[in-house]
C-alpha cells in the first residue's frame, strides 16, 4: 500500500531535550541528589504517570520515596511545575516539516506518551497540538509506547492501516514495535534528516 499519513512523537522530537535546558539539573538539586542518580529513578518509574495512572505528585513523591528523600507538598508541586515547563520548547523545524506533511495532502498525527497534566496544559497553550488530524496520547489510550495497542489506536485515528504510516520517534524501541505492527518507522534525528527520509519514500516535502 502506498503510504498516506506520518505521525511524530512529541518529547525530544515537537519539543526539544529537556537536558538541555538546566531543569533536570535543578530537579535534582531540589532532591539533594547529583543528576546521575535522580535520573536512575526519574526515568524508570515514569511509565504510570505516563500512563495516566498517578498524579505528577504521586509520580515524583513515589520515586524519591525510594531514594529516601521525602519533600513536602508544595516542593512535589514545584517539581511537577519544573518538569512540565522542561517539554515545552517547541522545535520549530519540526512543526515546519508536519504543516508541509499537511500540505502535500497526508493525514499528520502526534503518537506520544504523555501525563494527563501536560496534555491539558499543551491543547491550551501549543498551536501545534491543533495541526494534525489525529493525536493519540498514553494517558487517554491507557497503554505507552512500545505497547501495541497505543499503536492501533493511532492507526485508527488516522483511520489508515500500519502500512500507510510513517512514524518518527526517538527511541529506537519505540520504533521497533512500530516496524513489527508493519508501520514504516524511523529514529529521530532531527527535522532535515527526517524531511530527506520522506522525500526518499516518494513524499513531496
Amino acid at each position: 500500500m502506498s503510504i498516506k499519513g506520518v505521525a511524530f512523537d512529541f518529547g525530544k522530537v515537537i519539543c526539544f531535550p529537556p537536558e538541555d535546558d538546566g531543569s533536570l539539573e535543578e530537579l535534582a538539586g531540589m532532591a539533594g541528589m547529583d543528576r546521575k542518580a535522580f535520573e536512575a529513578l526519574l526515568w524508570p518509574a515514569r511509565n504510570e504517570y505516563d500512563r495516566g495512572t498517578i498524579s505528577g505528585v504521586e509520580y515524583y513523591r513515589n520515586f524519591l520515596a525510594k531514594a529516601g528523600v521525602f519533600p513536602d507538598e508544595e516542593t512535589l508541586k514545584k517539581m511537577v511545575v519544573i518538569d512540565s515547563a522542561s517539554w515545552t520548547r517547541i522545535n520549530p523545524g519540526t512543526v515546519r516539516l508536519m504543516e508541509d506533511v499537511k500540505k502535500a495532502g497526508l493525514k499528520l498525527g502526534i503518537l506520544s506518551n504523555m501525563p494527563h497534566e501536560f496534555l491539558a496544559m499543551a491543547r491550551k497553550q501549543f498551536p501545534v497540538f491543533s495541526l494534525p488530524h489525529a493525536g493519540v496520547f498514553s494517558c487517554e489510550s491507557a497503554s505507552i509506547k512500545p505497547e501495541e495497542k497505543i499503536y492501533r489506536d493511532c492507526c485508527a485515528a488516522l483511520r489508515l492501516e500500519p502500512d500507510e504510516l510513517v512514524f518518527f520517534d526517538d527511541m529506537p524501541v519505540n520504533i521497533e514495535a512500530a516496524c513489527s505492527l508493519g508501520m514504516h518507522g524511523f529514529v529521530w534525528r532531527d527535522p532535515d534528516a527526517a524531511r530527506e527520509t520522506l522525500r526518499m519514500l516518494s513524499i513531496p516535502v
